[in-house]
């Protein structure tokens, strides 16, 4: 797993600080090849945990997933998986005698099921789409999935005349239930129609399945999100939510009568608006907040005798919260204050619960939780494989913004760091904007795009601001960067860098900015703002011109969220918040990084930041990346793409901000 090509040993061989040797300061591929834990499954009496990691294959250009397991009493993991491709999405059969997973070794994403003792995977499904989604019905005997339609015999037969083409905003292929026999194969169909299916959840007595629908797969169309009841035998839909703004997740109380679902309660400016654990009678009825006092945007992962059970961020931090239904009364279920806690599953009888968990010193690890305590017990030793690694440090620190904000940020220092000495210093801005960086080693919240720990051991510190707009910092904060997309994040972003500078941590005259999407946009305003406080910045997939973004991008309505407007009916908002406006102002060299098929942040947003900056004499490169994949190609997700944009921002920042 320390796989290098020689040339590319050489390349980072250059950049190890002298002091340090080279068997100990992690490179790049070091980085991307960190077998890293992600989802959980509890078993349902608690006694085992499934989970999944993450690995690298680097002769298929590959990130896989396969399927470990670990008895909740400081057992020895094992793989449970090892396919070709990759497996995840374990869950327990309600009797604990059998894992069911999807993997993507005949191609399509297929169900599977597996004897947890270990042995042959056997296969359930072998549809000409894959499955995205299954859940066990409670007595074991059934298995509902989720599977989008196949194309339509007349398309083949237009594709076969005309060639390929799309019709926009038509000519969707939806997402529709499925119910599985385990013992006989028998598939049956339960939802037909002009809409796509989303979250679902079984009725106690496996008679009904609740499930959220939109009016088409579009993620634009995330607003129009309600729910509905089918009946298992015959197929009958009857509507339960249908509020305006998104309701979503849906969970059968225990008893059968209720009905839990995370809502904004109306509000349809949903990009930012607050989310709510809410509950509606199952026969249908009025809807009640159970989280009114809940200044977060809530997960619910499961209801069982015990409770409600979400997870929910807090600033850094991450939890796992249980809700009574009944008191509304809300218990966080944690070890300590300082604590990340991700990928929650819960037994059934709510007494045990299992974490992907990390500190800021801590590699993420896999770990069971006693709900009554908060204890957790620590399952796997993945962190072993940075035990050689410098042992550099995350704090937490908070500034005030220009405006009187408070903001919080991660600074990640080296493991020899010195009070009184100043360093070079890079900014990680995250996505999103709702996103939220966190101290979580060897990770970053602005993607796979920037190798924070090889900067940090050649010298370096790195602050990941959680600019206005993050999420974990309550609706209010969210809100604030309304019609104030950039002018703000700037202030944040550049308060924190004086911060610095006032503590005698940074060298005001060594200082370059970075960041991917809502970060990637940040970073390029910055470029156009206040372009001499850096010596280098590096703008990935990054917006330039919102009235670009607005007619190009997959989700039109983030622009009409935050800016309140369309282009026609403001556009001086838009011209006011577009890095692009500036763009004589622009002096520091920028290297700009995007992927060819970006449906997100499309990729004319770089050609015209890269034409103005060349237009106006600023030394700046674009890199254009093929094979981003996944449905919107926004970001590297193949070793490969991730080594290469590592790489180049490793590049442009050695010959613009060169380490001490």
């Amino acid at each position: 797993m320390r796989f290098l090509f020689n040339s590319l040993a050489l390349l980072c061989a250059v950049y190890l600080p002298a002091a340090a040797s080279a068997a100990s300061v992690p490179s790049v591929d070091q980085l991307i090849e960190l077998q890293r834990p992600q989802s959980t499954a509890i078993s349902p009496d608690g006694g085992q945990v499934a989970y999944v990691v993450r690995t690298t294959n680097w002769s298929e250009n590959a990130f896989e997933t396969q399927i470990w397991i670990v008895a909740a009493q400081q057992g020895t993991a094992r793989q449970l998986t090892n396919s070709v491709k990759s497996s995840s999405a374990p869950a327990w059969s309600k009797d604990g005698k059998r894992l069911a997973f999807l993997s993507d070794r005949t191609g399509k994403r297929q169900l599977y099921t597996i004897d947890p003792a270990g042995g042959e995977a056997a296969p359930l499904t072998s549809g000409e789409e894959g499955v995205s989604a299954f859940e066990w019905s409670p007595d074991g005997s059934q298995i509902a999935f989720a599977m989008r339609d196949p194309a339509a015999a007349d398309l083949k037969q237009r594709t076969d005349a005309l060639g390929e083409f799309d019709v926009i905003d038509a000519e969707h292929r939806m997402t529709h239930l499925y119910v599985l026999d385990v013992q006989t194969r028998k598939v049956k169909r339960l939802t037909n129609g002009a809409f796509t299916v989303g979250g679902f959840d079984w009725s106690p007595d496996a008679a009904e399945l609740v499930f959220e629908h939109r009016i088409d797969p579009d993620v634009a169309s995330g607003g129009s999100a309600d729910i509905s009841v089918v009946s298992v035998k015959d197929a009958t839909v009857r509507a339960l939510v249908t509020q305006a703004g998104p309701d979503n997740a849906p969970r059968w109380s225990p008893d059968g009568k209720s009905i839990a679902f995370v809502s904004t309660m109306g509000n349809v400016d949903y990009m930012m608006a607050p989310r709510f654990v809410a509950a509606i009678p199952a026969a249908g009825g009025k809807v009640e907040n159970l989280s009114a006092g809940f200044d977060e945007i809530p997960t619910l992962i499961d209801w069982n005798p015990a409770g409600l059970f979400f997870s929910a961020s807090q600033r850094v931090w991450s939890y796992l919260f249980k809700l009574d239904p009944a008191t509304r009364q809300i218990a966080r279920v944690a070890p300590k204050d300082a604590w990340i806690g991700l990928g929650f599953s819960v037994s059934e009888d709510g007494k045990s619960a299992a974490a992907v968990a990390s500190e800021p010193t801590v590699f993420s690890e896999v770990v069971q939780l006693d709900v009554a305590t908060g204890a957790a017990n620590e399952l796997t030793s993945l962190g072993s494989q940075v035990a050689d690694w410098p042992a550099n440090t995350r704090e937490v620190l908070q500034w005030r913004s220009k405006d009187g904000t408070n903001i919080e940020g991660v600074l990640h220092k080296p493991a020899d760091f010195k009070a009184g000495h100043r360093y070079p210093l890079l900014v990680v801005i995250h996505g999103g904007p709702v996103g939220t960086s966190r101290p979580v080693p060897f990770q970053s919240a602005a993607g796979q795009a920037y190798p924070v720990d090889v900067w940090v051991s050649r010298g370096f510190v790195v602050l990941e601001p959680n600019y206005r707009g993050s999420a974990a910092y309550g609706a209010k904060f969210r809100a604030l960067n309304i019609r104030n997309l950039g002018i703000g994040d700037s202030w944040d972003v550049l308060s924190g860098v004086d911060h610095l500078i006032r503590e005698g941590v940074a060298d005001a005259e060594h200082v370059g900015v970075m960041g991917w999407s809502q970060g990637g946009y940040i970073s390029a305003f910055l470029a156009t703002h206040d372009s001499q406080r850096f010596k280098a910045i590096s703008v990935g997939a990054g917006i330039s011109d919102w009235m670009t973004y607005y007619v190009n991008t997959d989700i039109h309505p983030f622009t009409r969220q935050y800016l309140k407007a369309t282009p026609w009916e403001d556009p001086k908002i838009y011209a006011a918040t577009s890095p692009i406006t500036y763009i004589r102002k622009a002096k520091t060299a920028t290297l700009i990084q995007h992927g060819a098929t970006d449906q997100r942040v499309p990729l004319p947003n770089a050609f015209e930041l890269y034409q103005g900056l060349q237009d106006n004499g600023v030394p700046t490169k674009l890199i254009v990346y093929k094979g981003f994949e996944g449905e919107v190609g926004h970001g590297p997700t193949k070793p490969k793409s991730v080594r290469a944009v590592m790489q180049h921002n490793l590049e442009w920042f050695e010959k613009y901000l060169p380490a001490p």
